[in-house]
């Protein structure tokens, strides 16, 4: 992402309302950063196609969840880069959860192999023996054939402490993992896999299903509530993620 790139066009801020106040802090960070931002709707971001979208995930937002399986269905914003945040009652940075991108289930094939090519993903396989990582309940047949079709070696887990033995035993090009594990859920996945030197920049994708009940949302907010850290991150230590992004 150049300079130029973020001055000519904006960050928006998702799941936060206007009059609550929550996103006066994250406002203020991306300001400090050079990027410019507002808080905005679902209903703009076809016609306004942010440069991308901080999303707020936490039990206290405006339906994170749904905004998030909202935009990733739909062909017109699905391109558009999104950084689950979790944003506490009053608005503190308590966790960033930057996943390489996310994909909807069921998975349009051609969609993803676009994707996983337009991020240079797809340029070693067929000439290196690398594995993807296919975390998944069902095992996600459809997936794993695309992926294997341009020459990764497919090997698969079943819930994320698998995963993880499977990642200790032979370091993945790249991993797919369902939203929510058995165990855990891909956010959690994603902080176990960057504990570790060898897999700390693996990219991780997030599959969504096809529908969130509202006791999976309520389930899975609580569930990142769990993971983030009691103090707001800092302005620096926020901006950071988004310089990895660039």
């Amino acid at each position: 992402m150049s300079e130029q790139a973020v001055t000519d066009r904006e960050l928006w801020i998702l799941g936060v309302q206007a009059e609550s106040g929550r996103g006066q802090v994250l406002t203020s960070y991306l300001e400090s950063g050079g990027y410019k931002n507002r808080l905005e709707r679902l209903e703009n971001v076809a016609s306004g196609r942010p440069l991308g979208i901080i999303l707020d995930i936490s039990p206290f937002s405006d339906d994170g969840w749904g905004l998030l399986r909202q935009i990733k269905s739909d062909p017109a914003t699905r391109n558009i880069p999104i950084l689950p945040v979790f944003l506490s009652e009053k608005g503190a940075i308590g966790g960033v959860f930057p996943v390489a991108g996310f994909f909807t289930l069921p998975v349009d094939d051609h969609y993803l192999l676009e994707r996983l090519a337009v991020y240079g993903l797809t340029e070693d396989a067929e000439t290196w023996d690398l594995q993807a990582l296919i975390v998944s309940r069902s095992g996600e047949e459809n997936l794993a054939r695309a992926v294997e079709s341009v020459g990764f070696e497919i090997v698969k887990g079943y819930t994320g402490k698998e995963a993880m033995a499977l990642i200790s035993i032979r370091p993945k090009y790249l991993v797919f993992s369902n939203l929510m594990l058995p165990d855990m859920s891909a956010f959690e996945l994603l902080e176990k896999i960057r504990l570790y030197p060898y897999s700390r920049n693996t990219p991780l994708f997030v599959l969504l299903k096809e529908e969130m009940k509202e006791g999976e949302k309520k389930a899975m907010a609580r569930e990142v509530a769990n993971l983030v850290s009691k103090k707001q991150l800092t302005c620096e230590e926020f901006l950071g993620y988004l310089r990895r992004r660039e």
